[in-house]
């Protein structure tokens, strides 16, 4: 089997601050990754970091995330999937990087949403929406609604996910780092994400049950 990759981020800004008040969830933007350190990321967001008003298809590029936006919160789960899908997956993207300039933010399906109306333009797609669409094409994901009301809400309640990390983007890099420099990553279990009691904690910069070993 393989395994594709969901990240959620607590992205800053007012624009973000207005989507979270609405889902009512911390995490508010998803990006679709190939391995568990998001060094192949792709989304639907923002060109620049530190450019909300233009966004569309793009590569997610940490480092220069990283400079903008250091403390970004993350909380990134696996999905299982066999080889063919996931190259589905991968093709898809890599497609649709080729042609990232016809890809973008579906501003106008954003009441849509809030009404519970499916609303689809062409080309145009919320962070949520593309990846919940690409991810039920490969057979992946299975939603009960159609792909353009899919919310990060959803993709954190999706039941068939386990999780690998939580914690900042500082965080992230910095594991990153020690695991190169050892030629593998150990993660060690440590209870359940975002609300876990006082028997499972929750800490900055953890990593979650379920991945024993993250080999180069």
């Amino acid at each position: 089997m393989a395994h594709i990759y969901i990240a959620l981020v607590d992205t800053p800004g007012l624009f973000a601050r207005i989507i979270r008040r609405v889902i009512r969830q911390r995490y508010i933007h998803v990006a679709l990754g190939l391995d568990p350190f998001l060094e192949e990321a792709y989304s639907i967001g923002r060109r620049h970091p530190a450019v909300p008003l233009i966004a569309g298809f793009e590569r997610e590029e940490k480092e220069k995330i990283l400079r903008v936006f250091p403390s970004a919160g993350y909380l990134i789960f696996r999905l299982e999937c066999t080889e063919e899908q996931k190259s589905f997956v991968e093709e898809r993207l890599r497609e649709s990087m080729e042609n990232r300039f016809r890809y973008h933010y579906a501003v106008a399906g954003l009441p849509f949403i809030l009404w519970k109306i499916p609303f689809y333009q062409k080309n145009h797609y919320t962070c949520s929406s593309y990846i919940a669409k690409l991810l039920e094409e490969a057979g992946i994901c299975r939603w009960d609604k159609h792909f353009s009301l899919v919310t990060p809400r959803d993709f954190m309640e999706y039941e068939k996910k386990e999780f690998v990390f939580e914690g900042s983007l500082r965080d992230l890099v910095r594991l990153e780092r020690q695991g190169y420099a050892a030629g593998r990553l150990i993660l060690h279990q440590v209870g359940s994400p975002s609300g876990g009691s006082a028997e499972q904690p929750v800490y900055p910069g953890t990593v979650y049950s379920g991945v024993t070993a993250y080999e180069r």
